[in-house]
């Protein structure tokens, strides 16, 4: 055959595949345009909500997504409507029901409180609240420094500081308003942790005697470690010495005078006659 007829019939081939591959692509793109997209309405937030905000209709909205649904998003507006948030919602953000509290359970802190566990709130300066950082969702260990009973009797040197609490979550930290002694405003930082009814118990009476100090961890770090208690003796290397030794020079005890014994016999009389000797003399 002849090759130039087999060079027409290569490239006529190449050709036709080329435009039929583009066909196929043009045909497959408006088909899939009018295939019809299955897509869910969800409820969203419609502006930023608090933690602890019981919501209302103004601030919930509905959005539409496309393919799978979040696990545990709300369908219908009025199953979420008169729940406490439990976390920070931002606008745009599908609800979610582990983002609520239980319906009938109101708003604010408590409702953020899971059951059995106890919300403690401590008062802090801003260096004792580790200069602001402390913030909900936050994990904190709780350091108590003072001096405890007996302290001195235990040979210990002067404050002690220990580890009360580990791995403690922060539930919110914010001010307070309260009253000096003259009647005046001043704002006091508070921070409420979420504690166990026995946590609470030790808390409270280190936060009344003892001086309170919180220490940030990572959020990963889960671990409780052992920490032994420390005094302010041992941060200066001092040791419990012995008993202080008496000054100046102990006069030796004089010692008793030698006494010589003499005994006389005077025919069947016998007496017996005492003298010191002189080396006896002081």
């Amino acid at each position: 055959m002849n090759r130039r007829l087999l060079t027409i019939l290569l490239v006529a081939f190449l050709i036709a595949g080329g435009c039929a591959l583009l066909v196929y692509r043009i045909v497959g793109n408006r088909m899939a345009a009018a295939k019809p997209v299955m897509t869910t309405q969800v409820v969203a937030a419609a502006a930023d909500i608090k933690l602890g905000t019981v919501l209302a209709a103004k601030d919930l909205t509905t959005t539409s997504i496309q393919g799978q649904v979040p696990k545990g998003a709300i369908l219908k507006m009025e199953n979420a409507v008169g729940r406490g948030a439990i976390s920070d919602i931002f606008q745009g953000e599908v609800v979610l029901e582990s983002r609520l509290a239980p319906p009938g359970s109101g708003g604010g802190l408590a409702a953020t409180i899971p059951d059995g566990m106890r919300a403690l709130a401590v008062k802090v300066d801003q260096v004792v609240g580790v200069a602001g950082f402390v913030v909900p969702g936050m994990r904190v260990d709780v350091l108590a420094s003072g001096n405890p009973p007996g302290a001195l009797s235990n040979n210990t040197q002067g404050t002690l500081t220990t580890t009360i609490l580990q791995n403690i979550q922060v539930l919110s930290a914010g001010t307070d308003i309260q009253k000096d002694a003259e009647g005046k405003p001043q704002q006091v930082q508070v921070v409420n942790l979420l504690v166990t009814p026995a946590q609470a118990q030790t808390l409270s009476l280190a936060a009344n005697e003892m001086r309170i100090q919180l220490v940030l961890r990572n959020p990963l770090d889960t671990k409780v470690a052992p920490v032994p208690t420390t005094d302010l003796g041992q941060m200066f290397g001092q040791v419990a010495g012995p008993a202080k030794a008496q000054t100046g020079a102990r006069r030796a005890p004089r010692a008793a005078p030698k006494v010589t014994t003499i005994t006389i016999i005077n025919g069947t009389t016998t007496s017996t006659e005492k003298f010191k000797s002189p080396e006896g003399k002081q």
